[in-house]
């Protein structure tokens, strides 16, 4: 369990913070930018599940759910730099699996799958669950934006590719379930 005793460090009072490795970034890095998104998408699905707490919606509050705790492994596999041998330490860091992008696209799949096809595009907005749902997704395809572009300024700088993957597919399932 993580103890947090004392919220204020002071070393980011310079403009940089600590990656989970020790490292230090400037805190508008790519990569530190990227896992910023990840924590603002999911405290918008955490407003967003103020509004589905309703029988009708349990199947999907239950999958948000999950997609929260999804996301605070996705920002710990941000915040901890891929090994450039490729090798993981002794004690292995959070990373998403492929097992959790697996399971995004089942959820997905479950919630579309009676949803009524699409012929236009969709405008973000309606229930407040909806409109928060729509905001996710915008702010997990940033996240995404920024994770390609901490890859493009240092190639060294990788991240696992079921890191992106899971980011790519978050936006698709909370597109679906802002529909649903």
């Amino acid at each position: 369990m993580v103890r947090l005793n004392k919220i204020y460090t002071r070393t980011g009072d310079d403009g940089t913070t600590g990656l989970a490795d020790g490292s230090r970034r400037n805190k508008s890095d790519a990569r530190v930018v990227a896992y910023g998104a990840v924590d603002e998408a999911n405290a918008t699905i955490g407003l967003a599940r103020l509004h589905t707490k309703t029988p009708e919606l349990a199947e999907l509050d239950a999958i948000l759910g999950r997609l929260q705790n999804d996301l605070f492994d996705l920002g710990a596999d941000l915040a901890t730099p891929y090994p450039p041998d490729g090798v993981e330490p002794e004690y292995p860091p959070l990373r998403i699996l492929n097992e959790q992008v697996v399971r995004l696209e089942k959820e997905t799949d479950t919630l579309n799958a009676n949803l009524e096809p699409l012929t236009s595009f969709t405008l973000p907005g309606g229930e407040p669950a909806a409109a928060y749902l729509h905001l996710a997704r915008t702010t997990i395809r940033r996240a995404e934006r920024h994770m390609a572009a901490a890859q493009l300024e240092n190639p060294d700088d990788k991240f696992t590719p079921e890191a992106l993957q899971y980011a790519n597919r978050a936006s698709d399932l909370l597109f679906v379930a802002s529909r649903y």
